[in-house]
C-alpha cells in the first residue's frame, strides 16, 4: 500500500505524461485497463517527445509492471543500451529498459571523455590493408560528427597535439593525420596543420623542449560521458520508453513457439534492488546490452554458452588543470610499452590515460597503483623538467572495464574483434556487445534492425540521425548569459549548468537557493572550488538519482575531478537527498558510509592513504629535519612531542587569526595517522618526507605550519584552501 501511495503521489504531482493523459479520475481506470496511452501517442507523433519531463522511476516502475507486453527489452543502462532503447522507441516500438544499477554506472561513465574515430585504428588499417578497420574508423568519423550536433551542449572539438622529436616523423605523421581529415571528409571538424618547435611551446608551454622539432595538431570531439549517457536515457524516456534504474534482471523468461516448438526468451523476472520487489516484465524480444557483463546474462539464456568477452581495463588519472592549457589535448602515440597515452584537459582538470590490461570481470574496478605510475611515467617523459610531475597531484583515479569480444559466429574464436558483434541465441536473445563509445548510436541501430526482422516486429527504419538528446535542443554558446541575469548566478556557475543540462538549465536555476550574498544573488555551491550547486541534488532526483554515489559521481563529476572535494561535499548532498526522498538517520549514514567506500576504492582515494602511512619512510636530510623539527616546536612549545588543536588554536590566536575548531579537527586528522587524536613529531616527518617526494600534495597542515612560521612577527592571515587537494 505504502508502494501505490508513493507511485500515486509521484505520477500525479510530478506531471508526467501519465497524470496530464490521464487526470487524477482516471488513474485507478488506468490500472485496471493497464493500458500506457504514452506508446499510443508515441506511434502517432514520434517526431516530437510524448513527455514534456521524464516520468519519476515509480511511475517508470508502474509501467513495467503493468504492460502486458512490450515489443523490447533493454538489459543495460550504459551508452548502447540507453541507445538501444532510444532507437526502438523512436521507432514506434513498446520500448523497456532495466539497469542493475545507475544509468552510466559502469564503462560509460569511465572513458577517456573523447569522441573519436580512432587514428591509431586508421594507422593499423593502412599498414595492415585492413578493409575492417577503415570501415570502422569511417563509421565512426560520422557518429562523431552526429554526436557534437545533437548533444552540443555537452560536447565540442577539442584540438589534439601529436609532438614530433624525430625530423623523420613529420612527414609520416603528417600523411597520416591528413588521411584522417580525409576520410571523415564533410564530417572533418576542423582541418589538422603543422606547428613549429616555437609555435607548439607557445600552445603548449609545458611540453618538453628538447629535441622537439614541431608538432601536428589535428581535431576530434570531447564530451561529459556519463552525462551523455544520462541524457540518451532521458531521451529515450520522453520518447515514452519505461526505463529504470537499479532493477536487476534475475533470470530470463521462455515460452515454448507453437510453431517450432523450441523454447524463446520472452521477457525477463527482475527485482528492483531498493526495495527487494520482484515481478515480471515480457517483452517480444530481450537486448543483452551489459557491456563487460554480457556473458552473464547469455549464461541465463545458455548455461553453456561459450564465452565471448575478454575484459581489459583501462585506467585514468586526473591531475590540477595547470598540467596542460585550457583548450588543447596531447597524445604520445608511441609509449614505453607500445600503449596510446591521452592527455587531456576536461572539465577545468587534466585527465591522463588509459592503460590496457587484462582484468576480471567486476562492478567495482580498482586502479592500481602500479598503473597510476605507469601514466605518470609517460607524461614525465613529455612534460617539461620545469614541471615536477607528482604522485601527490593525482586528484583522482578509476579503471574502466573494456569489454573486447570475439564473435561467436567466426571460425577464429580467440580472434578479438574489432568492430561490434551483434549475436542471435537460438532462444532468440539479442546479444551486442564490443564497439566504442562513439558508435553507440550505429551500434544501437543495427541491434534493433537485428531485433525487427528476427522477432517479425512492425517498425520503421532508424530516426536517431539528428534527433537532438535532453537539453541539446536549444542550446547556444550565450544561453549561459541568460543565466547569470536572469537569475543573478555567477558567471562560472551558469556557464557550467548551460554546458551541462543545456536548455535545462533554466530549470535548475529555478531551484536555486538564496545566497544572501549581494552577489551572486543565487546558486549556494556545494564545495568552493568548483561550480556545482545544491540545486543540482534537488534536479538530480528528478533524473533517477538514488543514491549519494550517482549524485557525486554522475550527476555532478565531483567524484571523477577531485575525490577529496567530494568527500567535502558528501554530508550536505546526502542532507538534502535525505530531505527529498525522506530517509531516516540510519538511511543517511548508510549513504555516507557506500559513498566514502566508493571514493576509498574506486576513485583512487585508498591510494591516497597509501601515500603516508604510519609505515611511511623518513628520508630526509638531516638539515631539513633539524629545520622541521623547529618548525613543529614552535607550536608544541610544551616539548610534548605531539600537537593538538589546542596548539594550533594557540599559535593562531598570537598572530590573530580565528579558525573553525571543526576545520581544525578536519587538518590535523589528514596527518595523524594512528588516529590518536594529536599528530607526533614522527608523523610530522613523514608528512615531509612524502611532500619532498612528490608522494603528498596540497597539505593543509604542512601549509598552515609554514606560513605560521614565517608570519610570527608580521600577524598576517594564513591561509588553508586546499591546495589541489592533491591524492
Amino acid at each position: 500500500m505504502a508502494f501505490q501511495k508513493a507511485v500515486k503521489g509521484t505520477v500525479l504531482v510530478g506531471g508526467g505524461a501519465l497524470a496530464t493523459v490521464l487526470g487524477l479520475s482516471q488513474f485507478a481506470h488506468y490500472r485496471r485497463k493497464q493500458v500506457n496511452l504514452a506508446y499510443v501517442k508515441a506511434a502517432e507523433n514520434i517526431s516530437e517527445p510524448v513527455n514534456r519531463e521524464p516520468p519519476s522511476r515509480e511511475a517508470q516502475l508502474l509501467t513495467l509492471q503493468n504492460m502486458s507486453e512490450f515489443d523490447i527489452l533493454v538489459i543495460g543502462g550504459g551508452a548502447t543500451g540507453c541507445g538501444c532503447a532510444l532507437d526502438a522507441v523512436t521507432r514506434g516500438l513498446k520500448t523497456a529498459l532495466v539497469e542493475r544499477d545507475d544509468f552510466s554506472s559502469g564503462t560509460s561513465s569511465r572513458s577517456t571523455k573523447l569522441i573519436h574515430g580512432g587514428v591509431r585504428y586508421l594507422q593499423k588499417a593502412i599498414m595492415k590493408l585492413d578493409i575492417e578497420q577503415y570501415r570502422m574508423v569511417k563509421e565512426a568519423l560520422h557518429e562523431r560528427a552526429n554526436l557534437l550536433e545533437i548533444a552540443p551542449h555537452l560536447s565540442a572539438p577539442l584540438p589534439i597535439m601529436l609532438p614530433i622529436y624525430k625530423w623523420w616523423q613529420l612527414p609520416y605523421y603528417w600523411i597520416g593525420i591528413k588521411i584522417y581529415d580525409l576520410v571523415a571528409g564533410s564530417n572533418c571538424l576542423k582541418s589538422s596543420y603543422v606547428l613549429s618547435k616555437s609555435r607548439a611551446l607557445e600552445h603548449f608551454p609545458m611540453l618538453q623542449k628538447d629535441k622537439l622539432v614541431g608538432a601536428i595538431v589535428y581535431y576530434d570531439g570531447q564530451h561529459n560521458d556519463a552525462r551523455m549517457n544520462l541524457a540518451i536515457a532521458l531521451t529515450a524516456a520522453r520518447y515514452g520508453a519505461a526505463t529504470a534504474n537499479y532493477m536487476e534482471v534475475v533470470s530470463l523468461l521462455k515460452k515454448t513457439d507453437p510453431q517450432t516448438g523450441k523454447e524463446r526468451v520472452s521477457g525477463a523476472r527482475c527485482k528492483d534492488v531498493l526495495t527487494g520487489q520482484e515481478f515480471d516484465v515480457r517483452a517480444k524480444c530481450v537486448i543483452n546490452a551489459t557491456g563487460p557483463f554480457t556473458d552473464t546474462v547469455r549464461k541465463m539464456d545458455d548455461k553453456n554458452a561459450a564465452a565471448i568477452c575478454q575484459p581489459s581495463a583501462g585506467v585514468h588519472i586526473v591531475m590540477p588543470g595547470y598540467y596542460s592549457p585550457e583548450s588543447m589535448g596531447l597524445l604520445d602515440p608511441a609509449t614505453s610499452d607500445g600503449r596510446v597515452i591521452f592527455f587531456l584537459p576536461w572539465q577545468k582538470m587534466t585527465i591522463a590515460g588509459t592503460t590496457d590490461t587484462p582484468t576480471d570481470v567486476t562492478p567495482h574496478p580498482i586502479p592500481s597503483e602500479e598503473d597510476i605510475n605507469f601514466i605518470l611515467n609517460e607524461v614525465r617523459n613529455y612534460l617539461s623538467c620545469d614541471v615536477e610531475v607528482r604522485r601527490g597531484d593525482v586528484l583522482a583515479a578509476w579503471s574502466g572495464i573494456r569489454p573486447l569480444v570475439t564473435d561467436p559466429k567466426s571460425a577464429d574464436t580467440q580472434s578479438i574483434s574489432r568492430n561490434h558483434v551483434v549475436d542471435i541465441s537460438e532462444s532468440g536473445l539479442i546479444t551486442i556487445a564490443g564497439g566504442k563509445w562513439t558508435t553507440y548510436r550505429s551500434m544501437a541501430e543495427d541491434t534493433i534492425n537485428a531485433a525487427v526482422k528476427t522477432h517479425d516486429l512492425k517498425a520503421g527504419p532508424s530516426r536517431t540521425v539528428g534527433l537532438f538528446l535532453q537539453g541539446g535542443k536549444d542550446w547556444s554558446p550565450t544561453l549561459y548569459i541568460r543565466l547569470v541575469q536572469d537569475y543573478g548566478l555567477e558567471s562560472e556557475v551558469a556557464q557550467h549548468l548551460a554546458a551541462t543540462y543545456g536548455d535545462k538549465a533554466f530549470e535548475v536555476a529555478k531551484m536555486a537557493s538564496v545566497t544572501g550574498k549581494r552577489w551572486p544573488i543565487v546558486g549556494v555551491r556545494l564545495v568552493s572550488e568548483f561550480p556545482y550547486i545544491e540545486a543540482e541534488v534537488k534536479y538530480g532526483i528528478k533524473e533517477y538519482a538514488c543514491t549519494a554515489v550517482d549524485m557525486i559521481s554522475r550527476r555532478t563529476r565531483l567524484a571523477f575531478l577531485n575525490v577529496q572535494a567530494a568527500e567535502e561535499a558528501l554530508p550536505r548532498i546526502v542532507e538534502l537527498m535525505g530531505r527529498e526522498l525522506n530517509w531516516d538517520e540510519y538511511k543517511k549514514q548508510e549513504e555516507l558510509e557506500t559513498a566514502r567506500k566508493f571514493l576509498y576504492y574506486e576513485m583512487g582515494y585508498k591510494s591516497r592513504s597509501e601515500q603516508l602511512t604510519d609505515r611511511s619512510e623518513i628520508s630526509l636530510l638531516p638539515s631539513d629535519i633539524d629545520r622541521y623539527k623547529k618548525r613543529f616546536h614552535k607550536f608544541d612549545a610544551d616539548q610534548k612531542g605531539f600537537i593538538t588543536i589546542v596548539d594550533v588554536q594557540r599559535v593562531l590566536e598570537s598572530i590573530n587569526v580565528q579558525m573553525d575548531e571543526n576545520t581544525l579537527h578536519e587538518i590535523l586528522n589528514e596527518v595523524d595517522l594512528n588516529k590518536n587524536g594529536q599528530v607526533e613529531l614522527n608523523e610530522f616527518l613523514q608528512l615531509m618526507s612524502a611532500i619532498q617526494k612528490g608522494r603528498v600534495s596540497g597539505s593543509r597542515l604542512a601549509i598552515l605550519m609554514k606560513t605560521a612560521e614565517e608570519n610570527l612577527d608580521r600577524r598576517v592571515p594564513i591561509p588553508v584552501d586546499r591546495s589541489c587537494g592533491g591524492l
